[in-house]
């Protein structure tokens, strides 16, 4: 779970020194539900602009807050998830954990360093790649290629948007999501980019512009809550799934690792945006 929070792929990876594999099964499902570091900054920019603003040490602190508060829904989420697995489809004895130190060696820095190489960091870029390519290639063309008055990507948008406004959400931010499959970071350009109906991925440094444009584009207090939320809760990205499929050499469970996260997240995001509406505060 520590892992996760640098990058989900990693923390797959990490899922091999659990001898059980009924437990790594559970652990490999959760993982996503702890954001990776392409994830912080979507919810860093939303807590800025929406909840805290950009002025003073007060402010930072707060916002520190409030990411803290996220990551322990986060977590909180992992272990609720896995008590129900481990109670349902996955239901078998606990293992037993023993700790034993070995004798103490000379640790040998440059094998570490290679098999660090060959073993995490470039099996994990190698599977971005494979994804990242055609992913960009699909989004290029649904950005640029027009039906009628608008793009295949406003188009995509507007059909999406019945079941995103029960989320909370609006059509582009579920499609960003979907589009966003292979990376988290790509999440906030492809949402700038439909809503500014442009032809390529765009990004805003400026936190008062990115705010002013989501604000016209009729975000709110809600849209920005189910949209954190949605962040923390959804399908693993295109390396972590992947990485699944080769840990486990299952599609079921890999299936299962993806949906699991998503059915959480639509149903937060469902019973926090309907509470909401309930209760006349949005």
């Amino acid at each position: 779970m520590c892992m996760g929070f640098g990058c989900n792929a990693a923390g797959i990876v990490g899922c091999r020194i659990i001898d059980s594999p009924r437990e790594r099964l559970i652990a490999m499902i959760t993982n996503s539900f702890v954001p990776c570091n392409g994830r912080f900054p979507t919810m860093i920019a939303i807590i800025t602009m929406f909840f805290i603003g950009t002025a003073g040490m007060g402010g930072s602190i707060l916002s520190t807050l409030i990411l803290t508060g996220v990551i322990v829904l986060g977590i909180v989420m992992t272990f609720f998830v896995s008590r129900l697995l481990s109670g349902t489809i996955l239901k078998g004895i606990p293992s037993s954990f023993t700790l034993e130190l070995p004798p103490y060696r000379r640790p040998q820095i440059g094998k570490v360093i290679v098999r660090s190489i060959f073993d995490r960091t470039l099996f994990v870029l190698g599977r971005a790649v494979v994804v990242a390519a055609p992913a960009g290639l699909i989004i290029w063309i649904l950005a640029n290629v027009q039906y009628g008055d608008a793009s295949l990507l406003a188009h995509c948008a507007a059909f999406l948007d019945p079941f995103a406004q029960l989320l909370g959400l609006d059509g582009v931010i579920l499609l960003a999501f979907i589009l966003g499959f292979p990376a988290n970071e790509i999440v906030v350009p492809i949402i700038i980019m439909t809503y500014m109906a442009t032809g390529s991925l765009t990004d805003m440094s400026d936190l008062t512009q990115l705010h002013t444009l989501l604000v016209d584009n009729g975000w709110t207090w809600l849209t920005a809550v189910c949209t954190m939320l949605f962040s923390l809760m959804h399908w693993p990205c295109s390396t972590t799934c992947m990485t699944i499929a080769k840990e486990t050499k299952s599609f079921k469970w890999t299936a299962v690792s993806f949906a699991v996260p998503t059915v959480v997240g639509m149903l937060v995001c469902f019973l926090v945006a309907g509470t909401a509406r309930m209760l006349g505060w949005a």
